[in-house]
């Protein structure tokens, strides 16, 4: 793969979000990538901003209750990755000296960071040469190096060794092409209505050189919303951040009316430790009663 090329791209096409620039903290590039998961830009970009500006280091968060990180956190989805990030920045606060780590194994060792969230942040916040493979990256280098439609089921070696092998020699310059690579999967080389002609690597690209073949590989999954068990947790979840306190029973049974469905989301978030129930029977957000 041309490294010149796409570095050259990067330097006029990448968005400029708040986490890439120079003023950022690692702890401001983790906080994005936590949020960035399953979670488009123009979602995370505002709520992001909230949080580093009520909690600039990880000791501020700690110091905030679960409930109240869950009521920032808003409606991000997926709402687990907000209890996450309040257990690694106590982690942190407390055994790192409330510096980000900057090494793969120990951010892997802070509580809830994967190895994708560990790669992220050592490359992008201290700009390390590692792989970091998401969705878009695996897509790209589908297409540009093996010349298949599309990258089929995840294969956490094989996807690692695919981009640790197109990584330029310099440390410098393998981080910001690794960013390079998951912007172009998120701008040009998308899922569907991709824009072949703006890409810098359009002439080398092995799926246009083979004549653009379709993906046969296996049918992913599409992941519905209506009527699933996170929209009916989200609504109960809704009912708790926008109360004032620990509410009653009857106030979550009218978000719902299938009563099974209701009840097996409730009792999911309690096992959870989104939601805690009081000694006289009333709901609230964790730490909130």
């Amino acid at each position: 793969m041309n490294h010149e090329l796409l570095l050259g791209w990067w330097d006029t096409a990448a968005r400029d979000l708040p986490w890439r620039r120079p003023s950022c903290t690692a702890w401001g590039v983790l906080v994005s990538e936590i949020m960035l998961q399953q979670t488009p830009v123009a979602r995370v970009e505002p709520i992001w901003h909230e949080w580093l500006s009520r909690w600039p280091v990880p000791s501020a968060m700690a110091a905030a209750s679960q409930g109240e990180v869950l009521r920032m956190w808003g409606k991000l989805g997926y709402p687990r990755r907000a209890l996450r990030l309040h257990e690694a920045a106590s982690a942190i606060a407390r055994d790192h000296g409330d510096v980000v780590p900057s090494d793969v194994e120990t951010l892997e060792s802070l509580p809830g960071i994967g190895s994708y969230t560990a790669r992220a942040v050592a490359t992008f916040a201290y700009g390390q040469k590692c792989a970091v493979v998401d969705t878009n990256v695996r897509r790209v280098v589908a297409r540009a190096v093996h010349g298949a439609g599309d990258a089929g089921p995840p294969s956490t070696k094989r996807d690692l060794r695919d981009v640790e092998a197109i990584l330029p020699e310099a440390q410098d310059d393998a981080a910001v092409f690794s960013a390079a690579l998951m912007e172009l999967g998120a701008l040009i080389c998308t899922a569907k209505n991709q824009k072949c002609a703006d890409c810098p690597l359009y002439a080398e690209c092995a799926w246009q050189l083979a004549g653009r073949p379709a993906y046969a590989g296996p049918a992913k999954k599409v992941q519905q919303f209506a009527g699933t068990d996170r929209q009916v947790r989200g609504k109960l979840l809704d009912v708790l951040r926008g109360a004032p306190g620990p509410v009653p029973k009857a106030q979550l049974d009218i978000v719902w009316n299938d009563i099974t469905q209701r009840e097996k989301c409730l009792v999911s978030l309690l096992d959870d430790g989104l939601v805690e129930q009081t000694r006289n029977g009333l709901f609230a957000l964790p730490g909130e009663h």
